[in-house]
């Protein structure tokens, strides 16, 4: 069994190469690298009209970390750096306009990830345009609404500790249960992402068990390309002397295309897994009327 995953691994690299999914994962980079900036702004601003309603301020660096806190920190600290300079000279209380505009752009990527599905599940896709646009923008919200509902664990958590300890002095609760739900939340958000691009953006709705290894696979490669994108640009990459200031940028767009790419090929991977049980499910029948 682990030979055949170990081939259908390389059948589904052969096949993402022949069908061009280099150029796809560079668009949905492209999107993903122009919708950041202002998501992150429409995410902030709504969860500080939030933080408002439970007379909370609102902690910009819990908010980031949940958001950039699977990125390399070579990756991500000059887009943090950059991305604090605005949030500190602009209102979070207010859902900037720019916002709709990164749902949009957003909305590209997701829309070109689900052309690459439909291509690897060798589906259908017969849902009209104005659906398919529109499942692809609910996705695009529902990240925003993860992050939400995070940034409302992270106001609402200290307030419960505090109850706590107020009315329960002999039940301690240590600071480190909030890391450590925070460093859960952090992990378990790219695989619930990934999850739901697997169950909705192909042209048919596929069993659990058979998108599960598509899902671990790209969660398994984008830890590890992460640990190898930070010892790369942190050791071996001087992009600082080829691109200036734009260093940090570049970093963050080529780790994106990386990422889309092993996103790209998790999907071609549960495409072969389908065609080789398929295959094998014909042998049997063959055999069974022979």
């Amino acid at each position: 069994m682990p030979w055949d995953y170990a081939r259908s691994l390389m059948r589904a690299a052969r096949r993402f190469h022949s069908k061009k999914a280099w150029v796809m994962s560079s668009h949905v980079a492209m999107s993903m690298m122009l919708a950041l900036f202002p998501f992150v702004l429409f995410t902030v601003a709504l969860s500080g009209a939030l933080a408002n309603v439970f007379s909370h301020q609102l902690e910009l660096e819990a908010l980031v970390a949940l958001v950039f806190g699977s990125w390399p920190e070579q990756v991500s600290d000059p887009i943090v750096k950059e991305l604090y300079a605005v949030l500190r000279s602009s209102s979070t209380g207010l859902v900037t306009f720019g916002g709709l505009l990164a749902l949009f752009f957003a909305s590209n990527g997701v829309n070109a990830i689900r052309v690459a599905m439909v291509q690897a599940y060798h589906d259908q896709d017969l849902r009209p345009f104005w659906l398919s646009r529109l499942i692809c923008l609910a996705l695009v919200a529902l990240g925003g609404i993860g992050i939400l509902l995070a940034a409302v664990f992270e106001v609402a958590l200290p307030l419960y500790v505090t109850f706590f300890a107020d009315y329960l002095p002999q039940v301690s609760v240590s600071e480190r249960f909030g890391q450590g739900i925070s460093r859960v939340l952090i992990l378990s958000m790219p695989f619930a992402a990934v999850f739901l691009c697997h169950v909705f953006l192909p042209g048919r709705i596929h069993r659990i068990r058979t998108i599960l290894p598509g899902v671990i696979l790209t969660v398994v490669l984008w830890w590890a390309s992460g640990i190898g994108f930070a010892f790369y640009v942190g050791s071996i990459a001087q992009y600082s002397a080829t691109y200036a200031g734009l260093a940090g940028a570049m970093a963050a767009m080529i780790f994106l295309y990386v990422n889309a790419c092993i996103l790209i090929l998790g999907a071609e991977f549960n495409g072969v897994l389908i065609d080789w049980r398929l295959q094998t499910r014909g042998k049997i029948e063959q055999d069974s009327q022979a």
